[in-house]
């Protein structure tokens, strides 16, 4: 695992999406693996000001979502199809046909995510993904058990992830308590992978991804020490722990 330690979240932001715009000026028909959350918002921002003061051109591009909360329509504000369309979609020259969320109202998950898989399969596999990484150390909506989900579908959410993410909705009763999610497998298939993290709150997350040396599926975002090609991008806060 390759390591970026910067010295604010704006600077994590900025190395990330170097890493993507060099990815997208070397292939402009790049198929893209995309995360939501507040920890991307900073790269997302830094990719809309390249595309309108550096010429760095989307039209080609293909994207797909990491995941979405079961029972949000596209239209709701705390959908992530709405998240990506509020801070990257609507500000680059994507082709929303090109654009891929899960769909959070399909009547059958699994099967929706197997047909998912096999998109992402179609468009030539993911080049490059984006990752954040949960307190808890989940990845996507991967959360700490004694199995992991291989491919794309219906999850159900820990206590903490809804509480983690009851920030973005009114009251922690609001907070879905399923979502569709790319599996590990899903998200080990992209051949290169891009992890951030940001904050005193992900230290501890990051000191175990580290240092303990070992894969569990308690810890999710392990999976990825197994992978030949992942850069982990954090600020110093996130990185405070790492060697003590």
């Amino acid at each position: 695992m390759k390591i970026i330690v910067t010295d604010s979240y704006d600077e994590m932001s900025k190395a990330a999406a170097e890493i993507f715009e060099k990815e997208i000026r070397q292939d402009s028909k790049i198929v893209l693996g995309l995360a939501t959350g507040s920890t991307p918002i900073g790269t997302y921002e830094e990719l809309v000001r390249k595309y309108k003061e550096e010429k760095l051109d989307f039209s080609g591009v293909t994207t797909f979502n990491l995941d979405e909360y079961v029972g949000l329509d596209v239209k709701d504000p705390n959908s992530y199809r709405f998240f990506m369309e509020e801070h990257l979609f609507n500000h680059v020259n994507t082709n929303n046909e090109n654009t891929h969320v899960p769909d959070g109202m399909t009547v059958n998950p699994d099967e929706y995510g197997e047909k998912y898989d096999k998109m992402i399969e179609a468009a030539g596999g993911i080049r490059i993904q984006l990752l954040g990484i949960g307190s808890n150390g989940h990845i996507a909506f991967n959360e700490p058990d004694e199995e992991l989900p291989v491919g794309t579908g219906l999850v159900n959410l820990t206590i903490q992830t809804i509480e983690d993410n009851a920030r973005f909705f009114k009251s922690k009763e609001q907070v879905p308590t399923q979502a569709i999610s790319m599996g590990m497998g899903s998200i080990m298939k992209a051949k290169k992978i891009v992890i951030l993290a940001s904050g005193e709150g992900k230290a501890e997350i990051i000191k175990k991804l580290l240092e303990r040396g070992k894969v569990s599926t308690r810890i999710p975002a392990t999976f990825l020490l197994l992978h030949p090609d992942v850069t982990l991008v954090c600020d110093r806060k996130a990185y405070s722990l790492v060697g003590r």
